[in-house]
């Protein structure tokens, strides 16, 4: 039987700069509003990093929204 080589990162990498893979536009909505949305391509070679940067901003744009709401 092999031995397993089990690797432990103290912590997780930091998604900091934009993928090139992630778009992010401004669009009106029926009501007039401004707002945006950010999307990224499904082919991407890098998608899992590409994913967590945008679930990131999500969760970062979504936590400052509830702070202010209070």
């Amino acid at each position: 039987m092999a031995a397993l080589n089990i690797q432990v990162k103290a912590k997780a990498h930091k998604a900091t700069k934009r993928p090139k893979s992630v778009v992010s536009k401004t669009l009106s909505t029926p009501a007039g509003a401004k707002t945006r949305v950010t999307s990224l391509d499904a082919n991407s070679a890098t998608f899992g990093a590409d994913f967590l940067y945008v679930f990131k901003n999500n969760v970062r744009k979504a936590r400052k929204g509830n702070r202010a709401a209070q």
